[in-house]
């Protein structure tokens, strides 16, 4: 099981801790490639053991070094699993790493454990202004709307030969039409989905507008809540790259890489406009949305991942076919 660095530096862990259940954490380093954003979001990182002598030939440093640099409190020696079991009985919770006396400080602690919100997350890790990638031999031009990207999506779009342009969260729907693009990515993010009323409200212009759209993760729940679903927060959240999904069209069982604590409620999707098109195996959440109203569809898991060699790249290919099919109706 590898991926630590990719966790830690996905903006959809804004302001929480982590906790690996995997025993030996930071056994092949750090390097400069692995990293999905420019920085760590986690506010703490709780491992079992910590290896500080990596050995792989891509290592360009040691991971405690790297949380030190990135500001992040860690802490080893703690049994992640039984940690785990307790998260998976009560639920996920508000918790704390600290290096204070707990005995003399114990109620000040937990007042300040329990008032702990994440908020605002969708405008902390958003970039500040537009910028563009162009692919060696471009296809299309589509917009990322960052609401808490992570680099493997920008890759797999250049892989495919679309040009994209990344543009902040809250970026009026007019300035992205003006560049006239051929389809809209919505990313992975943080933080609870209803509470980005403002990039909602902005999604229903663009839906109505016909461009092409393709959501994953936090993108997936924004596009339900501006097509008038609803969504609530899970008791445990989905996190790990074993999670089994049905794609209801194809019948076939992929196993996804998911990180989401929230879900679309499937008996507040309109069926005149969206259908479930994927399923957990699990416990039969929504894990995807194919749309009737609109050129558009989104998933909740994350087919940028590849937890298994390349098990749901397919979307990536499937929105290119839907940009492919819309280019040619506008003649």
């Amino acid at each position: 099981m590898t991926g630590y660095q990719e966790i830690l530096t996905d903006p959809s862990y804004y302001g929480q801790i982590v906790t690996q259940t995997y025993p030996l954490i930071g056994n092949y380093g750090v390097n400069g490639i692995d990293a999905q954003s420019r920085k760590s979001w986690v506010r703490g990182y709780i491992v079992r053991e910590l290896c500080e002598a990596p050995s792989n030939f891509r290592s360009e440093g040691v991971l405690g070094d790297f949380l030190q640099e990135q500001g992040v409190t860690g802490i080893c020696g703690i049994d992640t699993r039984r940690l785990t079991r307790i998260i998976r009985e009560q639920g996920v919770m508000n918790g704390a790493v600290t290096t204070e006396e707990i005995a003399a400080n114990r109620e000040q602690l937990l007042n300040r454990i329990n008032a702990y919100t994440v908020a605002g997350a969708v405008e902390a890790v958003t970039i500040d202004k537009p910028c563009t990638v162009d692919a060696q031999s471009p296809k299309f031009k589509v917009v990322l709307l960052d609401v808490g990207f992570k680099r493997n999506i920008l890759q797999s779009l250049l892989r495919r030969g679309c040009s994209v342009t990344v543009f902040p969260a809250l970026t009026d729907p007019a300035e992205i039409l003006a560049t006239s693009p051929d389809g809209l990515m919505l990313s992975n993010g943080p933080g609870d989905p209803a509470e980005n009323t403002r990039v909602i409200e902005n999604l229903r212009a663009l839906i109505k507008s016909g461009l092409p759209i393709f959501g994953i993760c936090l993108g997936h729940q924004l596009l339900a809540l501006a097509s008038g679903a609803q969504t609530a927060k899970l008791k445990y959240g989905h996190r790990g790259a074993n999670h089994p999904v049905k794609d209801l069209k194809h019948d076939r069982t992929y196993i996804t890489s998911q990180n989401h604590g929230y879900a679309v409620l499937a008996a507040t999707l309109d069926p005149a406009v969206g259908e479930i098109s994927h399923v957990s195996m699990n416990d039969g959440t929504v894990e995807g949305i194919r749309y009737l109203n609109a050129p558009a569809f989104s998933v909740q898991f994350h087919p940028e991942a590849s937890p298994g060699p390349l098990d749901s790249g397919y979307l990536f290919d499937e929105f290119l076919a839907l940009m492919a099919s819309s280019a040619r109706e506008r003649g």
